[in-house]
């Protein structure tokens, strides 16, 4: 994690609440996955996690999950490479589509979620004579993907579709699985379907895709280091499909949660009823720390005094007033009981306009807020980039940083077009 100084340093150049990415981190830890998957694995990064990482997404020879219209539109703005796309989605619109092969020149890869979408991209594709790649997704018991019946339909009368190449199947069957068993599982039935497509209509599955759900500590301990110890059992896992499919591994937050941090400051300070309440410039509109349960679960913080003084590290707490053991509610700005940020966080005796930076922020948090709730404004955005010297980043030097997004008032949005 970079200086907790330099973060509050950043905090009281641009003010708060603040969202700052950290694109050296992402790097770290995207090479990092690689070393530990082999040069084999494809990634795929799922961009509803965090869409401003885009860009620095490009860099890194990744493949994108795009799923709406709105995420393509980003990836157009980004001039990623049509290539690098995977067009997911449960709603593919035959406009949409249009746009997509018409004047983009089409993606690397469509997945299909039904039979009838299926039959759409075909359509579109003859319509323009040209032929497409697919993945086929197959359902884990939602309402994403496609019943395996249906499934072996579509490969058993694929040669009547000739604008359509299957290139393999796809699944997701959901996030932060706490055993390997689990994916293991996943992964032997998977493989099960593609031999028997291969043995009842000779289909050979040349390409599997899948998103492994790998589990991101947020909350304890744990969440100031999270180690790769469960991506190693994946790649012992990968190792003997390896040799029979290319596979893709479609991740968000396991990619992009380290690199997020979040600063929010002290705007007041009560006691009601006994119970000590700090409320903070942000709120649960900005932070949304996936498996938190009614705010009692302790994120990853540090704690910053007005003057500057680190009252909590990443590593250490130490009080310079009050006990060690003086907790407060810290609760956000909303107008609602429900904006309990964190219960009893242990931060000494606050003052007015000390700083809270919450980490481990870099997917979801920025988008799954809610943001337009009591209309008001949305964070500025900045991401920093450096050389990284040394793992602990303690000689950190020449940052740069760039204005992602600056402060949006969303007042404009909550009222009616013809007052503009």
């Amino acid at each position: 994690m970079l200086d907790v100084k330099l973060i509050n340093s950043l905090a009281c150049e641009h003010g708060t609440p603040l969202y700052i990415f950290d694109k050296a981190v992402l790097r770290r830890r995207v090479d990092k996955i690689r070393e530990i998957l082999g040069s084999e694995i494809t990634l795929c990064y799922a961009m509803k996690a965090n869409p401003f990482l885009v860009d620095c997404f490009k860099a890194m020879s990744t493949r994108f999950e795009v799923c709406s219209p709105g995420e393509f539109a980003i990836c157009e703005r980004e001039h990623v490479n049509m290539k690098d796309i995977v067009l997911s989605g449960v709603n593919k619109e035959k406009a949409d589509i249009g746009h997509v092969m018409d004047d983009c020149g089409g993606v690397g890869i469509y997945t299909v979620e039904s039979v009838e979408q299926f039959e759409l991209l075909s359509q579109c594709a003859d319509e323009r004579g040209t032929v497409i790649d697919v993945l086929l997704r197959v359902t884990s018991g939602n309402q994403f993907g496609l019943d395996e019946s249906d499934l072996e339909r579509i490969v058993k009368n694929r040669d009547e579709y000739k604008s359509v190449n299957i290139r393999g199947i796809q699944c997701y069957s959901g996030t932060q699985k706490k055993k390997i068993q689990v994916i293991s599982e996943e992964l032997q039935w998977l493989n099960d379907i593609c031999n028997s497509l291969y043995e009842k209509y000779g289909f050979k599955t040349e390409e599997l895709e899948y998103g492994p759900g790998l589990p991101y500590n947020y909350f304890g301990t744990e969440s100031y280091d999270n180690n790769f110890d469960f991506l190693r059992e994946l790649s012992e896992e990968l190792k003997p499909l390896k040799e029979r499919y290319s596979i893709t591994l479609e991740m968000g937050r396991f990619l992009v949660s380290e690199c997020g941090m979040y600063v929010t400051s002290v705007a007041d300070i009560k006691v009601n009823r006994n119970q000590n309440y700090v409320i903070v410039d942000g709120g649960i509109n900005h932070i949304n720390y996936y498996g938190q349960t009614m705010a009692m679960k302790v994120p990853a913080y540090s704690y910053v005094k007005h003057d500057g003084t680190v009252i909590k590290d990443t590593d250490k707490y130490s009080s310079l007033t009050g006990s060690d053991c003086e907790r407060w509610t810290v609760c956000g700005s909303l107008c609602t009981v429900a904006d309990v940020v964190v219960k009893n966080l242990p931060i000494g005796t606050p003052d007015m306009g000390d700083k809270i930076i919450f980490y481990n922020i870099g997917a979801y948090s920025v988008t799954e807020g809610i943001y337009l709730f009591l209309s008001r404004k949305m964070p500025k955005i900045i991401a920093i980039d450096y050389d990284i010297t040394n793992e602990k980043m303690s000689d950190v030097k020449d940052i740069k940083v760039e204005t992602y997004r600056e402060i949006v008032q969303t007042d404009r949005i909550n009222s009616r077009i013809d007052i503009f």
